[in-house]
């Protein structure tokens, strides 16, 4: 059973950072190092629900996953010149530590240099994270980290397969026949329907395809990414994702407490925890560089880089299969585990500001900008629209059709995801792919010739931003917001704009479809 307190103490945490204006994952790792100082909970358990949370975040990864996006030299060129460059100097840290500290035994060459190789991958669990708490899932820099992370767990995953003491399965090979199975899992989704089912058959395939290639002597989590790209594109891949997505998140809460367990290291093995965290801070600048060789923007390449900033869960996997075959001291374990919470702390008040960073010094970075952008860099065309819809899910669909029927060819929609876009403008819809959260793109915009902006993003937090970026930018126009909850309600009121509960004002919108239909 979980221990009360722990959860408790887990709560008040992540309330504490909340208030902070940080995200509440800094107070679930407190907790975590409190519970294993005064051994709350059951450590096994914890673990247990971390491991669950890890297989649901890679299955709903590939429910969204682009596999043609991974092909993109930004994306695999960007992973692999990166770990080139990384591991060396950080297996030149490790070798070099026992020069500084005297008290440290010196570092084996091989040990050396699999922490190194551990140490290079970036955490999908805090990325993925960041994203969703500012609504930034299907933005272009999220793709592209996504991507990033994806490619280090294939290298990750090949890894653990060279070094494990047991090799594949020979029925390993039996895997390739996967794409066999889509037209099955397919037919039982369109049968789960939109209730307890949809959900029990999204944990039960994520838990069964980590079994199956647990089975074969694969890695788990390889099998619910798999997994989770068999479903994708279905027609029901989102409704399934968004089932999905509450349960992950609180099961990811357990992987976050589970870290603390790891206990405190030694005072030279924590001095060497400080140095590996403070190594980081090389890492998002290396990012950025690549990223601009690549012909990104420098906006994209910052909030890339600075998703990226921290170590991986994968570094505490490595320094466990290590210690348990003895070429590893055990307090490695604990010193890797404090190093990556550093890690954590010193990534999120950068990623928590990032646009407020970027806004502040957007001019110096622009100029380190290649002349010629990628394609999907480039500035988009809104015309001469008088109306621009934020955001064109269903709410901002609906909003674009009545409003198309009073204005015609005077709006416009903005999709921050590009093949949606396209599809949109291939249907008929007058729709560019752009990110209302992006300044370069607000400022690009023609906002002095627009009359009306409708905001209807994915969460509240994303809205606000919109909001104060367009206020920031002198917009003289009005300013409408779709709100959910009556304090969401009041916050933009207050900041002077026109919005729309979608919950308390969903009655009055059934009723008066109701009496259209009547008379």
């Amino acid at each position: 059973m979980i221990e009360p307190l722990l959860v408790g103490i887990a709560f008040i945490a992540g309330l504490l950072f909340k208030r902070l204006g940080m995200p509440p994952l800094l107070g679930y790792l407190v907790a975590g190092f409190i519970a294993g100082g005064l051994q709350l909970g059951d450590p096994e358990l914890i673990h247990a629900l971390s491991e669950l949370g890890i297989i649901l975040l890679l299955f709903t990864i590939g429910l969204k996953l682009n596999v043609r996006e991974l092909l993109a030299p930004q994306i695999w060129a960007a992973a692999s010149l990166h770990t080139v460059f990384v591991v060396p100097l950080t297996a030149l840290v490790l070798l070099s530590l026992h020069w500084i500290i005297p008290e440290l035994h010196a570092v084996e060459t091989s040990v050396a240099w699999m922490l190194a190789f551990a140490l290079s991958f970036s955490s999908t669990v805090f990325a993925v994270k960041i994203f969703d708490e500012r609504g930034e899932g299907a933005a272009l820099h999220a793709k592209i980290a996504i991507g990033i992370l994806i490619v280090q767990d294939i290298f990750a995953v090949c890894f653990l397969v060279f070094s494990a003491e047991q090799p594949p399965s020979e029925w390993a090979i039996a895997l390739l026949a996967l794409p066999l199975l889509r037209p099955i899992l397919v037919a039982l989704l369109k049968q789960a329907g939109h209730g307890e089912l949809l959900v029990l058959f999204g944990i039960g395939t994520a838990v069964g395809a980590a079994a199956l290639f647990e089975l074969v002597h694969l890695e788990g989590g390889l099998g619910a990414l798999l997994f989770g790209v068999l479903l994708s594109k279905s027609n029901k891949s989102v409704e399934l994702y968004k089932s999905l997505i509450n349960f992950k998140d609180i099961f990811l809460t357990a992987f976050f407490l589970s870290i603390g367990y790891a206990g405190m290291p030694s005072g030279a093995m924590l001095t060497v925890a400080l140095a590996l965290a403070g190594l980081i801070l090389l890492r998002p600048l290396i990012y950025f560089a690549l990223l601009l060789l690549f012909r990104l923007r420098a906006r994209t390449s910052l909030l890339v880089g600075l998703s990226l900033f921290n170590y991986s869960e994968f570094g505490l996997i490595v320094a466990a299969m290590a210690v348990q075959a003895g070429s590893l001291p055990a307090e490695w374990l604990t010193t890797l585990a404090v190093a990556m919470a550093l890690s954590l702390f010193i990534a999120v008040p950068f990623n928590t500001h990032v646009h407020s960073l970027y806004a502040r010094i957007a001019e110096r970075l622009q100029k380190l900008e290649r002349r010629q952008l990628l394609v999907l860099e480039r500035p988009v065309n809104m015309g001469e629209a008088e109306i621009i819809i934020f955001g064109m899910g269903r709410i901002g669909s609906g909003a674009y059709d009545y409003l198309s029927q009073h204005y015609p060819e005077k709006i416009v929609g903005v999709e921050e995801n590009a093949d949606k876009a396209v599809k949109m403008k291939l249907a008929g819809i007058n729709c560019v792919a752009g990110d209302a959260s992006d300044r370069d793109f607000l400022e690009r915009a023609g906002l002095q010739r627009r009359r009306m902006i409708l905001v209807s993003l994915s969460n509240h937090e994303e809205n606000i931003e919109v909001v104060k970026l367009l206020n920031q930018l002198n917009y003289q126009g009005k300013i409408a917001v779709v709100s959910r909850f009556p304090d969401q309600h009041d916050e933009l009121l207050r900041m002077g704009c026109i919005t729309f509960n979608l919950y308390a004002e969903a009655g009055h919108g059934f009723a008066e479809r109701v009496l259209e239909e009547l008379t």
